[in-house]
């Protein structure tokens, strides 16, 4: 499918500028609910959002839509993107519908979509709403219009549903965790999660004022969270993203560990009890993290980077476990989508059931240097077709010498090319990323 407005994970920008105006998400939200009008007698979506101040505008822009095409609209507020997933899944709605642009800035945001059974919408639905925009909009006579109403106990039905997620024989007392919710979706629902099950929580990051999301708290600032750890003398530290699918954490000496060290936890320890029919992974991953589950007779299959392209593979071979270094985990088996504070409780279930530490649980785990530089460039640059930025690529797995790879990909939600050098030793590995991001910058001029 050739996208026009979706990206990688539904449609997003910079508020003000197309497509985040109040005029398309209108269209978008007409747009959506006439497709979704074609496939139930009456349509209903819940929309949720994370805590930028633009989600007010988007929010009442895409009722409108909704409503005008003959949908109705429940309301949540702030949610994480799983937590609507969800919601639409158990409330057996048509859609979901969640107003966040991620780990991104609060200038951006972005409008993702979730199909009732909890899954992200299908390329086809996509691809018909996109088809949808081309037309002009109008409205339904208002004997046809589409109600709207709040869920009052949103937050507190994901609670518990997280709860369920976690071994009923076990629990978190005598644990203290710091628990950084990025000033995000997350801030009201992830610190009540843990503390219920037992831990003793220490909350950062949930201050939100629509304008202080990610902004130096987070998984995409872990800074905060070590310095937290100590400070408090944690035994563990959990950082969300701004919409809550997005994990990183860090032990008590606030060594951190990514998306790749926290799957193979997962894996590990699902392993030494069950067969684990295979594990999904991106072109991202670590390379050690291949050879590890290698070790552990664990079947592994790379997919495109994107959460989004992790789920299908994981779809297309019966698996249930995947994810990406970034920190979008997968366990199929407890959600249909990328859930941080659940992929967190599946890292704490098998750190209790154990009794390792995390440190112990991935101590024969040793990650090549990895180093990925992200480049600015315009939206539809053609770094394939300069010679200089080509040169400078095979310069550096030239310098590898067989012991690395070089990827080099545009992001699906960012004007961004990013260059992901990966091998040993880390000084190589570092001058090849410097200068093929160089390479890029000269080219973009």
């Amino acid at each position: 499918m050739t996208r026009r407005y979706f990206g990688t994970d539904g449609v997003r920008g910079t508020v003000g500028e197309v497509p985040m105006t109040p005029d398309f998400v209108l269209r978008l939200g007409y747009a959506a609910g006439k497709v979704l009008a074609g496939q139930a007698e009456h349509p209903a979506v819940l929309i949720g959002k994370d805590t930028r101040i633009s989600g007010y505008m988007i929010e009442a822009a895409l009722e409108a839509g909704f409503s005008a095409a003959g949908v109705d609209v429940l309301l949540c507020g702030p949610l994480p993107t799983p937590g609507v997933a969800y919601l639409a899944r158990v409330l057996h709605l048509s859609a979901g519908v969640v107003i966040s642009a991620s780990h991104n800035p609060y200038a951006d945001n972005g409008i993702k979509f979730f199909s009732g059974d909890g899954f992200k919408l299908p390329d086809a639905v996509e691809a018909g709403i996109e088809r949808a925009l081309e037309s002009p909009i109008g409205c339904n006579e208002s004997a046809k219009l589409g109600k709207a109403r709040g869920v009052d106990d949103a937050a507190g039905r994901y609670v518990e549903f997280c709860k369920s997620c976690f071994p009923a024989a076990l629990d978190l007392r005598g644990l203290r965790v710091v628990v950084d919710c990025a000033h995000g979706a997350a801030y009201g629902v992830a610190p009540d999660v843990f503390h219920e099950l037992g831990a003793e929580v220490v909350a950062i990051g949930v201050s939100p004022d629509g304008l202080n999301i990610n902004d130096m708290f987070g998984a995409n600032a872990p800074q905060q969270l070590q310095g937290a750890v100590r400070l408090h003398k944690a035994d563990l530290g959990i950082a969300l993203d701004g919409d809550g699918d997005r994990l990183l954490m860090a032990d008590a000496a606030g060594t951190l560990y990514d998306g790749d060290q926290l799957l193979y936890a997962i894996v590990k320890h699902r392993a030494s009890k069950e067969k684990v029919a295979g594990v999904a992974g991106t072109l991202m991953t670590n390379y050690a993290v291949e050879q590890a589950f290698a070790k552990l007779g664990v079947p592994f299959a790379r997919a495109r980077v994107g959460d989004r392209y992790v789920l299908e593979l994981l779809r297309e071979k019966g698996w249930l476990l995947g994810g990406e270094n970034s920190g979008h985990l997968l366990c199929l088996d407890k959600h249909t989508t990328g859930d941080g504070i659940i992929s967190a409780l599946q890292v704490l279930g098998a750190m209790r059931a154990s009794g390792k530490s995390l440190a112990a649980l991935t101590a024969d785990l040793v990650m090549f240097p990895q180093v990925l530089v992200n480049v600015q460039v315009p939206r539809g640059f053609e770094w394939q077709r300069d010679r200089a930025i080509a040169a400078a690529q095979a310069e550096a797995e030239k310098s590898l010498d067989g012991k690395g790879r070089v990827l080099l990909r545009p992001s699906g939600t960012e004007p961004v090319l990013r260059v992901m050098v990966e091998g040993e030793p880390r000084q190589v590995v570092e001058a090849a990323a410097k200068s093929i991001a160089e390479a890029v910058r000269r080219a973009v001029g």
